[in-house]
Parts: structure tokens; sequence; C-alpha cells
């Protein structure tokens, strides 16, 4: 099995400091190493489960993507979501540090581990989580999710399937993905004794709402990048 490995280095003001260590199996892109144990009670698939959700207890008893949330609650859940920390994110092909707040940095890891996670309703994210950037902001967002889902329209095509070049099938994936955190948070909420885990699952879902039905207003934030190349006006 190859890993990716990816590291996040909290270091607060105090000086205290946690290294989270996450490993990605390269070929299925899903998180390995990452199931505690025991399972704590919020992990159970029908607490606060997704009413969209495909599983079902007698096959998976426990959320995958909550089972991964775990280790951030256990190891962060003790930071306020406005603490000022610096955060460095190190993978095999960079590193990047930024001083930000505990809920940025909390939020930015918590993306990759939801991306990476085993849940259905995220495998659209998984190739994401592989070119992982670290503190993407709206327009990044935008781009990164709109380029995926396009090259995965190509494959498609490819394979002789039926391209969604309206984006419709993206929207629908957002749309999903907004009421799963609407779940998550309920989930969180019982966990956690401070802000920051769910104030920073608040802070992806604000991306999220950039990509759900229509869409169109979206993409005109990037439509500019195009201006006057291949006869877009």
């Amino acid at each position: 099995m190859s890993i990716i490995p990816v590291r996040y280095h909290f270091r607060m003001q105090e000086g205290d400091q946690v290294v989270y260590d996450l490993q990605i199996d390269e070929d299925s892109l899903r998180l390995v190493g990452n199931r505690p144990d025991p399972m704590p009670f919020w992990t159970i698939l029908n607490f606060f489960q997704c009413p969209h959700c495909p599983l079902t207890v007698d096959v998976e008893p426990h959320c995958p993507l909550a089972v991964n949330l775990v280790g951030i609650v256990q190891r962060l859940d003790h930071l306020l979501s406005y603490e000022k920390v610096q955060v460095v994110v190190v993978t095999r092909e960079r590193v990047i540090s930024q001083k930000t707040t505990a809920q940025s940095g909390i939020s930015s890891l918590m993306g990759l581990v939801i991306a990476a996670s085993g849940c259905p309703l995220t495998d659209f994210l998984k190739p994401m989580a592989r070119f992982h950037l670290p503190f993407a902001n709206e327009k990044e967002t935008i781009w990164r999710a709109v380029s995926t889902y396009l090259l995965a329209q190509y494959f498609i095509k490819a394979a002789g399937g039926k391209p969604d070049l309206d984006l419709k099938g993206l929207g629908k994936i957002y749309d999903d993905i907004e009421k799963m955190n609407v779940a998550i948070a309920k989930r969180l909420r019982a966990a956690s004794k401070k802000d920051s885990a769910v104030n920073a699952l608040v802070h992806l879902d604000v991306f999220a709402k950039h990509l759900t039905l229509p869409i169109e207003a979206s993409l005109e934030k990037i439509r500019t990048l195009f201006t006057n190349i291949h006869g877009i006006g």
C-alpha cells in the first residue's frame, strides 16, 4: 500500500503544540489508521444520521465521517475558535505555513478528513484530497470543485458515458454535502466542549453553499479569468 502523508502542525501563542498526522491510501484515496478504539457514542450511524445517508446500521454500525473526526475533537477541542495559531501543513510536495485562527486551521484539516473519510456522500471530493490545498479561499474552492467535476465528465465521456457539461450533478453533490454538514454539526455539538470544531464545520459549509444550485452565480465570480480568451466576452 502506497501512503500519502499529510501533517498539520498547530502552534499556539502560549507555546503549546499539536501535531496531527494523516495517512491516505494512494489507491483508494481513503484515510487509513484513523479509527479510534473505543468508538465514541456520537459516531454511531443512527445518531443524528444524515436524512439522505445511503448506509444502514446493520452493514455500517458507525458513520465513517464521524469516526474520522474523532481525533480532531479529542486533540483540538480545547481551542477557542478565535484563538490565534500558526498552522504548518506538510505534504510530500510542499510546506505551507499560515498564521490564522483555530477555526480556520481546523476547518482546513477537517475539509481534508471529510474528503478522504469514506463517506459515500463525499466520494466526489477524494481527488481534491489527493491535491489538498490548505486554507483555500472562496474562488479557489469554486475553481477546484468545478475543475474536478469537469475532468470527471471527460473521463465519463471517454468511457462511453454521457457527460454533464451543465454542472447539474455538481450542484446536487453540494446540496447533499450541505445537508450532511447540518447533521454532522449536531454530532459535533454533542461531542465538543468548546466551539472550534463546530465553527470549523460552519466555515466549510459557507464554501459548500457557493456550489449549490443554481451554480451560475458562483461561476460568475471566476468568469473574469477567461475574459477575451477563446471568444469569451
